[in-house]
C-alpha cells in the first residue's frame, strides 16, 4: 500500500508541474471546505427547517453564486470571496435537505452509503483526469452541451408525459454526465492554471456543483432500489 502510494505521488509529480499541483492543493482545500459547509446547511435543514422553501435556498444560493463571480480576485479579498462561496454551498446544502428527509424516512444508512459512493466515484474520475495525458478529456466539451440539451428536452417531456422511463433516463444519463464534467473541469482547472487564472476559489465551484451533482443523483436511485426491495417483500 505505501509503496503504491509512493509511486502515485512520483508519477503525480512528474506529469504535473508544481505550479499547476499548488493549484489544485488550494482548490482541493476549498473544495472541502464547500462540501462541510453544504453538510452543514443539510443538518441544519434537517433539525429546524430554516428556510425550508427550496425555491428560496436556489435564489439565495444563486445569489451568492452571481457574488463570487462578480468580485473579481485582486489577491486581497479571497477571504470575502471565500465566504461567498461557503454561502453558496451552505445554501445548496439547505436544498438537499428536504431530499435527504425523504430518503432517510426509506432507510437512514442510504446517506452514508451514497456520500461514499460519491466520494469514491469523485475521487476515481478526478485520479483518472489528473494523470492522464494532457488536454485528452478537453473533447469532452462539445459532448456535454450536447448531452444537456438532450437532458433538457427529457425535463420538458416529463413535464407533460410523466413517464418513469423518462424519469430513470433522466436520471442515469446525468449521473453519467456528471463524471464526464468531473474529467472536463479537472483537465480545464489545470488548464486555466497553465494560461495564469489562478482564481482556485472560483475553480473549485465546478468540482463542488459535480461532486453534488452525483451525489443527490446517487440518493435517488438508492432510495428507488431499497423501495422497490420493500414493495417486492410485501
Amino acid at each position: 500500500m505505501a509503496s503504491a502510494i509512493t509511486s502515485f505521488f512520483r508519477v503525480f509529480n512528474s506529469k504535473i508541474e508544481e505550479p499547476v499541483r499548488l493549484h489544485l492543493k488550494n482548490v482541493y482545500a476549498c473544495l472541502t471546505l464547500a462540501t462541510l459547509s453544504a453538510a452543514t446547511g443539510a443538518y441544519i435543514d434537517l433539525f429546524t427547517n430554516f428556510l425550508s422553501n427550496s425555491f428560496l435556498t436556489a435564489i439565495i444560493a444563486i445569489g451568492f453564486l452571481c457574488a463570487l463571480h462578480g468580485t473579481r480576485d485582486n489577491g486581497k479579498n479571497q477571504l470575502l470571496r471565500l465566504s461567498f462561496l461557503l454561502g453558496f454551498s451552505f445554501f445548496t446544502g439547505l436544498g438537499i435537505g428536504p431530499l435527504i428527509e425523504q430518503v432517510i424516512l426509506i432507510d437512514p444508512s442510504i446517506i452514508p452509503t451514497a456520500f461514499l459512493s460519491t466520494s469514491v466515484i469523485f475521487v476515481s474520475f478526478s485520479l483518472s483526469a489528473l494523470l492522464a495525458q494532457r488536454g485528452s478529456w478537453l473533447f469532452l466539451g462539445g459532448i456535454i452541451t450536447s448531452v444537456l440539451s438532450a437532458l433538457f428536452l427529457f425535463s420538458l417531456a416529463s413535464i407533460f408525459f410523466r413517464s418513469t422511463m423518462i424519469f430513470q433516463a433522466h436520471l442515469y444519463i446525468g449521473i453519467a454526465l456528471m463524471c464526464a464534467f468531473v474529467l472536463y473541469d479537472t483537465q480545464l482547472i489545470m488548464e486555466k492554471r497553465r494560461h495564469g487564472d489562478k482564481d482556485f476559489i472560483a475553480h473549485s465551484v465546478d468540482l463542488f456543483i459535480d461532486f453534488i451533482g452525483i451525489f443527490r443523483r446517487l440518493l435517488i436511485i438508492l432510495a428507488q432500489k431499497e423501495n422497490d426491495k420493500r414493495e417486492k417483500k410485501r
